[in-house]
């Protein structure tokens, strides 16, 4: 069963990976079917395999020799991979499944995110209407009313970053943690402080390396979806490592 849900996520990754090159561009995601974005040559079956094509094609077009970039095939292995641990954390049940499509959907919006500095605004949509059912059904990870409780703080809060520091936490940012804070709750909180840590540590990181100038924009919503991903897989985890260090 380990892999063939390791296998189905990384299937869906390379769906992901047409999410990711159509959405901004606002062109469907299902038709046409894929081609080379550098000669447009329509793509055949053989030259879409996940990975596989990846590395015998030795990352580079079958038809005009471009150069395809590595992004592709790391979407797919990751996707697989968050699956796989969703998977053996939870199970295989309804909130596997939800955990497994929201996942996806974080990892949509952290490469637009990346590549353009925007947070579509029908992947949050999708990933409330997708949300929902665990809290109504099940109340899972927290109750529908928790969850409304938790969009509020953390939209407020990110607001309040957003209107004291004349925007440098973006509206896509609020949406985000928005979302989030419905599907945690109060368990927000967690998901604000490693993404504060993550976006600090790797900020540094990119500044000190010159990869990145103090003058450079740097999304800041992949490091809130690395963040909700981490909660959903490693909350007790987390929480039990902090009671041992605090007391």
């Amino acid at each position: 069963m380990q892999i063939l849900i390791l296998i189905t996520g990384i299937l869906i990754g390379s769906f992901l990976n047409v999410c990711i090159y159509r959405i901004p561009r606002n062109e469907s995601i299902s038709f046409p079917p894929s081609s080379c974005t550098n000669c447009e040559e329509r793509l055949k079956p053989w030259d879409l395999i996940p990975i596989i094509s990846f590395i015998f094609l030795k990352g580079r077009c079958r038809y005009c020799k471009t150069k395809i970039s590595i992004i592709y095939p790391i979407v797919e292995l990751l996707n697989g991979l968050i699956y796989l641990a969703i998977y053996k954390v939870f199970g295989l049940s309804i909130i596997s499944a939800i955990y497994m499509l929201l996942s996806s959907i974080l990892i949509v919006i952290s490469f637009i995110d990346y590549n353009y500095k925007i947070i579509p605004d029908k992947l949050v949509v999708l990933g409330f209407i997708i949300v929902t059912p665990i809290h109504i059904l099940y109340n899972f990870p927290t109750s529908f009313v928790h969850g409304i409780l938790g969009l509020f703080i953390s939209g407020g809060l990110f607001l309040s970053i957003a209107f004291i520091s004349k925007g440098g936490m973006g509206g896509g940012d609020i949406k985000l943690i928005s979302l989030l804070g419905y599907l945690f709750g109060l368990k927000i909180f967690m998901v604000i402080l490693i993404s504060f840590i993550l976006g600090a540590l790797i900020s540094i990181i990119l500044l000190s390396t010159k990869v990145k100038s103090r003058k450079d924009v740097i999304a800041f919503g992949p490091f809130i979806a690395i963040a909700g991903i981490i909660v959903i897989l490693f909350f007790d985890e987390i929480l039990n490592v902090y009671f041992k260090i605090i007391f």
